[in-house]
């Protein structure tokens, strides 16, 4: 399986679930619509002014400069964030 069929099955599969929902899913896996998708994301995550990660609860907060929260839900996020733990005395 190529990588651009496990993208589109692993979006059919987040659209297939929102439609058990019943709600609407948007899918945008390449070209102007993902490039569109991908700047709208930048200009999101430009305003975060804190970030608390929670890898306990697989989640990261995002605080946004108009003081919004935003919460992702990720089993990877919460750790690429986080700094690994360190058992060694400071000199």
């Amino acid at each position: 399986m190529s990588k651009d069929d496990a993208v589109k099955q692993a979006a059919e599969r987040v659209l297939q679930l929102e439609a058990e929902l019943e709600a609407e899913g948007d899918a945008r896996t390449g070209g102007d619509e993902l490039a569109f998708a991908r700047e709208a994301l930048h200009a999101w995550v430009d305003s975060v002014v804190a970030v608390v990660a929670s890898p306990g609860v697989g989640r990261v907060t995002l605080i946004h400069s108009n003081g919004r929260e935003s919460r992702i839900a990720s089993p990877d996020l919460p750790f690429l964030l986080s700094k690994p733990a360190s058992f060694e005395t400071k000199a």
